[in-house]
């Protein structure tokens, strides 16, 4: 797929690297912070990291990249990323685990 001068290229699909886990916002605590149920099935209480703030718009049912804290790690967590609804069917097709 060819680009259009001003245009920017399509993003591509970030996959999870290392201890990162893929999981869903079940619900929305106020500010930037979010309970996730992850594909390990645990519930995490997320928060976005400063530098991405103004970068995600993210509701319930979301699907959602989420890097565990180092301390606490079962608990609390990062979302680095907010995927599509195309992404999910890649995520699916490439054999990664979604949480229902």
């Amino acid at each position: 797929m060819y680009k259009k001068p001003g245009q920017q290229a399509p993003p591509q699909l970030v996959l999870p690297k290392g201890n990162q886990i893929i999981g869903i916002v079940i619900k929305s605590l106020g500010a930037t912070n979010f309970d996730v149920f992850c594909s390990d099935k645990k519930v995490r209480r997320c928060a976005i990291p400063g530098r991405l703030k103004r970068r995600f718009w993210i509701k319930e049912n979301d699907l959602v990249l989420v890097t565990p804290w180092p301390v606490q790690g079962d608990e609390r967590g990062d979302v680095v990323w907010r995927y599509s609804i195309m992404d999910r069917e890649l995520l699916q097709k490439k054999g990664f685990e979604i949480p229902k």
